[in-house]
This record gives structure tokens, sequence and C-alpha cells, in this order.
């Protein structure tokens, strides 16, 4: 199957290219070289775990599956591991290895590897050349598209980070089929989310393809994604550095981001925490009058019937509104919170008080 190709135009860099197709691992070495020319060397950056589920598949694929001398740079995955500390081991291998400027950064992983190593390629040396090649949902939907790079502080999450736009981006659907049913099912939520903001026919095809979508069938996942990466790379084009339409990606993301903190990213997938953001939000809207009830049921019971969510009920209600304060959409004292108006639109309010951001709460059980 011919790829798909997506391009990303924005000023700070010349055109992000994203190709989509089932077993595109396997050309690695043509699409990074077309997308890369004059490249001194390859690094790979990677988890133990991704490498171990994907590594002979990339070595393969990148031609250099009979290099012993070959081994791809291997740091922690998850949030708690999204920090600067890791980030410093990327950058010693990189030192040591002695990367030069002409080099390629090929980052294969989910949101996390992606963000640090991404990181990690903007800094180094003032920035080197990045390719993603994201193994997750949401990973191959969102993260991996845009340039956002980053790591966690101890107060925030992404509160570190830089805009630096990856060469390529490789979205090889059947790496997905290595994800847990959860792990799945958290980056769907992602999916509904692009469905809330930007399409109702793509909210109306999960709403009808939910139950194979859960089940990994490549047919139904694919054209998903697809639709999920011609959103993103439009918004991206648009507005690279988030000074306006790029906002409407932050849908749920506001209170999802307050409770990964609070729970010292322990207890929720990124996923899971976005699902219960957006239906915080959505009650918000509801409760504004910006947002019909019947369409606010019509996503809570999507985001039901994809799984029970982890439980949150003890979590301290007023830890969450301090975490909110501290989120990097916060300008000038204000937060820029995303609201639904009907499905596949959205507005930016920036008069969501204390009071209303309570009503989302308790929409999740927070009270």
């Amino acid at each position: 199957m011919s790829p798909h190709v997506l391009e990303v135009h924005t000023r700070s860099a010349q055109v992000s290219r994203i190709l989509i197709a089932p077993g595109l691992l396997s050309s690695l070495d043509a699409i990074v070289a077309e997308a890369c020319p004059g490249a001194s060397r390859l690094v790979v950056v990677s988890s133990p775990q991704v490498w171990g589920l994907h590594g002979a598949a990339v070595r393969h694929g990148l031609g250099v599956a009979d290099r012993e001398e070959f081994a791809p740079v291997l740091v922690p995955d998850g949030e708690k591991a999204k920090t600067m500390a890791t980030l410093g081991r990327i950058h010693d291998a990189l030192v040591v290895r002695g990367i030069d400027r002409k080099a390629v950064l090929v980052v294969v992983g989910g949101g996390v590897i992606g963000d640090m190593a991404g990181f990690a390629a903007a800094s180094y040396l003032r920035g080197i050349r990045l390719v993603h090649v994201p193994t997750t949902v949401v990973a191959q939907t969102d993260s991996a598209i845009g340039g956002k790079v980053g790591v966690n502080h101890r107060l925030g999450k992404n509160l570190l980070g830089a805009f630096h736009q990856p060469a390529l981006v490789a979205v090889d659907p059947t790496v997905l089929t290595t994800l847990s049913r959860r792990e799945l099912r958290a980056g769907l939520y992602e999916v509904v989310k692009y469905g809330v903001i930007a399409s109702p026919s793509l909210f109306t095809r999960c709403a009808e393809t939910m139950d194979a979508l859960l089940d990994g069938s490549p047919s139904a996942l694919l054209p998903v994604i697809t639709d999920c990466c011609a959103i993103k790379a439009d918004v991206v084009t648009k507005d690279e550095r988030e000074d306006g339409l790029r906002r409407i990606l932050n849908f749920g993301h506001t209170i999802g981001h307050a409770l990964e903190a609070v729970t010292n990213y322990r207890l929720l997938r990124h996923g899971e925490a976005v699902a219960y953001g957006m239906k915080a939000a959505s009650a918000i809207a509801v409760a504004r009058g910006t947002w019909s009830a019947t369409e606010h049921a019509e996503l809570v019971r999507l985001l039901d019937h994809m799984g029970p969510l982890p439980a949150i009920g003890g979590l301290d209600v007023d830890a969450i509104l301090a975490a909110t304060r501290r989120d990097k959409k916060v300008v000038a004292g204000t937060l820029h919170f995303v609201l639904p108006t009907r499905i596949g639109d959205t507005t930016i309010a920036t008069d969501v008080d204390e009071p209303q951001v309570r009503v989302g709460l308790a929409e999740i059980g927070l009270a």
C-alpha cells in the first residue's frame, strides 16, 4: 500500500512530512533518507520495553540489522521518567557518541519518549533533525505531530520544552497490535477529542465503530488515525506556536493535566486523564449555556461505552484547583479553557472561574 502523505508547513521549519501506511517500518531507510538528505549518522532513542517489541523491525527497516555496532539509546519511559535527568542521559549519549549537527535522531516510542527525545534533538547543538516513529495511538494521532517537545517539572506537566518540528513522522498502524487493551483505549480517548473539536464525521465514526477500534481492528484504526493526523497537520500549519487555533487541541487537558499532577503521574494514563477532563469541560460548557445537555450526554455515553476509568473519588479538590492555576495554558494569570459549543467546534473561554471548575469536577465525582 502506498503511504498516505500529509504535510505540515510552518514558519520555523521546512515541510514536515507525515507518512501513514501499514508496514511502513520495513522501508524506514528509504523514507528517512528522503526526508533527511545528507545525514551523517542516525541515532535511535527508545525505551527498553518498546525496543524489545519493535527493535528488530526498526533495525531491519533502517538497514542496520547486520551491524552489531548499531545500538539505540535506551531510557526509562512513563510520565515519572519525563524529567530533566532523563533528558540529560540522552544528551550524555549524544555527546559520548560524537553526534554532529548533520545527524538525525530517530525516536521510537510513545508520547513520553517522543517528547523527551524531541527535546534532546531541539537542544543538542542547538538543534538536529528529528524523525518520529510513534508506537502508540496517542503518539500516532497527536503527540508526534506538531513539534511540541519537552519534559515535566515537579510542579506541572510539560513546563520545560520547545517547538522543534520533525522532518518526518512515520506512522505504521500495525505496531499498535502490541498495545494492551487499556493502552489502546487510552489513546482512543484522544481520537474522540479530535471528533469533538473538529470533525462531526470522525465523532460519528468513533461512535459507530468503537467496538472494532477497541479490538484493534486495522481496518477500523487506519481511517481514524489518518483523520486525526490530517486535523493536527492543518491546525499546526495555521498556528504552530499555540497563539490561537492550536489551543483547541487542549480540550480536556486542563483538568486532565491537573489530575495527572495530583496523582503523581501514577494512577492515570494520559488519555484517561483527558477523558475525565473532557467530561468536566463538557459539564462546564453546559452550565455556561454554550453547549447542549443532549450533546454532553452523547459525549459522556461514548466515553463510558469505551470502558471504566480508574477511580478518582478520593482526590483533593483544592489540590486539583491549584494545579489548574499552574497549567502552561495560563497566560498573564488568565487560564484559557477549551469548551465545546457543538460536536465539531469549540470556543476558548478566558473567564472560567473557580465555581465553574468545581461544577466540572463534580461531574467526574469530585465535589
